[in-house]
């Protein structure tokens, strides 16, 4: 008697779930890594903070943007290109230091860091980076610097500060804010572009410079008693009172004012 051989058929609805399971099994596990990976780009830190303070941050590559706000904290998100680069914020009571350079000293290029902050409206900020945009709204403290040591753009708006620096190589400059009464305000860059936006009504001592270009506008203040010397190059006086002083420096791009 011959053995009888016996089929099995699993059914085509198993069949199916089972192939269905192990699709979202696989989803699942790399929605898992793709967060985890993420997780590991990103850099997020919230502290707590009195009105006044300074921020000091230096950067190696990749822009820098401050935010002011109504908030007594710090919010700090970076997203980092090398998900090893190490972020090692120093928080003092006077306020808060990042130096990426310092925190990978040995480590060699670790890719961009792109920095988003947020401060209390008071904070003074000192920002700095080799490569990227240095951006920096709506901060009133006591001091505002941003400077760009290679290549990149500078915007300082919205700003009501007694000090106020602002250099790069190659690069716009943007600063449109207040001039106060003794106040410090030097904008200088290299190539690029310097626009100039602050009420008509500023009192300030100006000093305009721009060498290989000529390129000086005054805008508003054309009719102010500015004089132009050494060939149209240079632009010196007084605005009302003059009690602010004003510097400005552009070896190879223009300057311009513009009404606020």
């Amino acid at each position: 008697m011959k053995p009888v051989k016996m089929k099995i058929r699993i059914p085509l609805m198993r069949c199916r779930n089972r192939k269905l399971r192990v699709v979202l099994t696989a989803a699942a596990l790399s929605l898992i890594l793709s967060s985890a990976a993420v997780a590991q780009q990103r850099f997020s830190k919230t502290y707590p903070a009195r009105k006044k303070i300074s921020i000091h941050l230096s950067n190696w590559s990749g822009p820098i943007t401050v935010e002011g706000w109504q908030k007594e904290q710090i919010k700090i998100t970076a997203d980092k290109e090398d998900s090893t680069a190490r972020i090692t914020p120093q928080i003092s009571d006077d306020g808060l230091e990042i130096d990426v350079a310092r925190d990978n000293q040995g480590r060699g290029d670790v890719g961009n860091i792109n920095f988003k902050i947020f401060v209390p409206y008071e904070s003074s900020v000192d920002i700095e980076t080799r490569i990227g945009d240095l951006t920096v709204n709506n901060v009133q403290g006591s001091m505002v610097r941003a400077h760009v040591s290679s290549e990149g753009n500078i915007s300082l708006t919205q700003i009501r500060s007694p000090l106020v620096m602002a250099g790069n190589v190659t690069g716009d400059i943007l600063f449109d804010g207040e001039l106060l009464s003794e106040g410090v305000y030097s904008l200088q860059t290299t190539g690029g572009n310097i626009n100039i936006r602050i009420p008509e009504n500023s009192a300030f001592r100006l000093v305009a410079s721009a060498p290989m270009t000529q390129d000086i506008t005054l805008g508003p203040f054309a009719t102010s008693g500015l004089n132009f010397i050494s060939g149209r190059r240079k632009v010196v006086g007084n605005v009302g009172n003059g009690k602010a002083s004003l510097s400005v420096t552009n070896q190879r791009g223009s300057i311009s004012f513009i009404r606020r």
